[in-house]
C-alpha cells in the first residue's frame, strides 16, 4: 500500500523528523520526500510518499496523524492512497485538439483517471466521446439559461462523484457557483502565455506585436478570470516568417502539452496552492 501526504503549515523546526518518525511508527517506509519553505511568508510545504507492506486502516491513520502531528504543527494536510483513480470530468466546446490528447493518454493508460463523462455546450464533439465510448452530455449555455445550465452541471458532477474538472478549451466562463463547489479542482488551459496577450485573439495580437515566442498557460480556475494559480506553462519560438495560421498551429500544440502536464501534476498530487500561487513538486 502506498500513501502520499501533502502538508503546509507555519515553518518551524522538527516537522520533517516528526512526520518521518510517525510514518516509521506506523510500519511505513518513506520512499520520497520533497519540501519547500516560503521564507517571506514563513510557510513550510512538503510532499511525502510512503509504502506499507500491509494494508492499513486509512481512517485510523488519518485520525492518529491529526491528533499526534497536525494539531501541534497547525498543519493543513491531505493524505491519498495511490490506488485510487480520481474521477475527471471534461468540459469542451468546439475545439477538439486538447480533448483528443487527454483521451488518447487516458486510453493508453498514461493518464490514470476515470472519466465518467464529457460535457459540452455544443454537440460538435459528441462523436469524439463516442469514439472513446465515454458518455456525452450536451448542456447549452446562454445568458437566459446560465443558472439552469449550471444546476444541471452540478447535478451531473455530484451524481457521478467527480473529483475534478478539466476545461479542454471550454469557451464559457465558469461562475463562482461552480468554482465554490470545486475550489482548486478546475483546471483550465489558456491560449497564451499569461498575463500577456489575454483576450479572444491572443495569437493575432502577438503576431501584430512581432513577438519571438508564444506560449500557453494552464491554471486553476478562480472567480478572477484567467488569474488563478498557474500550474504549468511553456513557450515556442516564432519569427517574422511565420503566418498567423502558423502561430495558431504552434499554439495548439503547446495547449495540448501544457494541459496534459498540468493534469498529470494534479493527478499525481504534486501541486499545492497557497496565496494564489502553486508549489509544484518534482
Amino acid at each position: 500500500m502506498k500513501l502520499t501526504i501533502l502538508i503546509h503549515c507555519p515553518d518551524q523546526s522538527g516537522i520533517i523528523r516528526s512526520v518521518t518518525t510517525f510514518v516509521h511508527q506506523q510500519e511505513g517506509n518513506v520512499v520520497y520526500l520533497d519540501q519547500h519553505v516560503d521564507k517571506q511568508a514563513g510557510v513550510f510545504f512538503m510532499r511525502l510518499q510512503s509504502e506499507f507492506e500491509r494494508e492499513i486502516a486509512l481512517d485510523t491513520f488519518k485520525a492518529k496523524f491529526e491528533a499526534e502531528l497536525a494539531d501541534a504543527f497547525q498543519m493543513e494536510w491531505d493524505i491519498y492512497t495511490d490506488d485510487y483513480k480520481p474521477k475527471m470530468a471534461i468540459f469542451v466546446s468546439k475545439y477538439n485538439h486538447c480533448l483528443y490528447d487527454l483521451l488518447s493518454r487516458y486510453n493508453s493508460g498514461e493518464l490514470k483517471v476515470d472519466i465518467p463523462f464529457i460535457l459540452s455546450n455544443h454537440k460538435d464533439l459528441e462523436y469524439v466521446a463516442g469514439q472513446f465510448q465515454i458518455p456525452f452530455f450536451h448542456i447549452p449555455m446562454g445568458k437566459d439559461n446560465k443558472e439552469e445550465a449550471e444546476e444541471r452541471q452540478l447535478a451531473l458532477l455530484q451524481e457521478h462523484g467527480v473529483d475534478f474538472i478539466v476545461l479542454a478549451r471550454y469557451m464559457q466562463i465558469v461562475s463562482p457557483r461552480v468554482i465554490d463547489v470545486y475550489p482548486q479542482k478546475i483546471i483550465n488551459i489558456h491560449h497564451s502565455f499569461l498575463p500577456a496577450f489575454v483576450g479572444a485573439k491572443p495569437y493575432h495580437a502577438a503576431f501584430e506585436r512581432g513577438v519571438k515566442i508564444i506560449g500557453a498557460t494552464s491554471h486553476y480556475v478562480t472567480a478572477d478570470l484567467d488569474a488563478g494559480p498557474i500550474i504549468e506553462q511553456d513557450v515556442t519560438a516564432v519569427s517574422h516568417s511565420h503566418s498567423i495560421q502558423d502561430f495558431i498551429a504552434k499554439g495548439r500544440d503547446l495547449e495540448r502539452i501544457v494541459l496534459s502536464r498540468a493534469v498529470q501534476l494534479h493527478v499525481g498530487r504534486k501541486t499545492m496552492v497557497y496565496n494564489n500561487k502553486t508549489v509544484i513538486f518534482s
